[in-house]
């Protein structure tokens, strides 16, 4: 009698899991994997929209970074040519002429003409060097890109002559469209330019 429980007790510890216990220990197992994948995925996704929208801020930043330093020395003229600083004004062109070297003639050096231009067809800007230069790709992703000529008075210029504050305004985009955002995300940037040599 006394060995009997004790037997038991054995048989009991070789006999393992139930199938109830395999079932219960699976169904926890498969929720803990669920749950960990699911915040994978969606740390995943966060990180790829804000490298989207880091690169997207960058590249908005540095185009405008540029046009903004190359717009300042238009009109650049130390020998008195006459040079016209802004010779083509448009809402989505933009072309800076500027006597770099010094020799009173801009069509010499390619790159005293540059001019910028909006190409909404393939969403991005084009700048081209020379009077007849082939415009390159110059920042990409781009919703869209305006310029606003203003005179001294802060009115819409009219003239070339008139000129002597450009608004810049880029609205980058992010190269891939987000479906919880509902399309592109999008990054506005707007900036005043007043050239010195306009005002001379």
């Amino acid at each position: 009698m006394i060995n009997k429980p004790m037997r038991n007790s054995a048989e009991n510890k070789d006999r393992g899991f139930t199938l109830i216990e395999l079932l219960i220990a699976m169904a926890i197992a498969l929720i803990v994997i669920t749950s960990l994948s699911s915040a994978f995925i969606s740390q995943r996704k966060t990180y790829a929209v804000q490298e989207q929208i880091t690169a997207m801020t960058q590249d908005a930043r540095a185009a405008m970074d540029m046009i903004s330093r190359e717009l300042r020395m238009a009109g650049y003229d130390p020998t008195g040519a006459g040079i016209v600083g802004i010779p083509i004004f448009t809402a989505t062109q933009l072309r800076i002429e500027a006597d770099l070297n010094g020799d009173g003639d801009t069509l010499v050096g390619s790159n005293e003409i540059i001019t910028y231009t909006e190409d909404s067809g393939n969403k991005q800007i084009d700048r081209a060097t020379g009077s007849s230069g082939t415009p390159q790709p110059f920042a990409e992703n781009i919703q869209s890109c305006a310029f606003q000529y203003d005179d001294a008075d802060g009115n819409t210029a009219t003239t070339a002559a008139d000129i002597r504050r450009i608004k810049i305004t880029i609205t980058a985009r992010t190269s891939k469209s987000d479906p919880d955002y509902g399309g592109h995300r999008t990054y506005k940037l707007s900036s005043y330019v007043t050239p010195p040599n306009l005002d001379l």
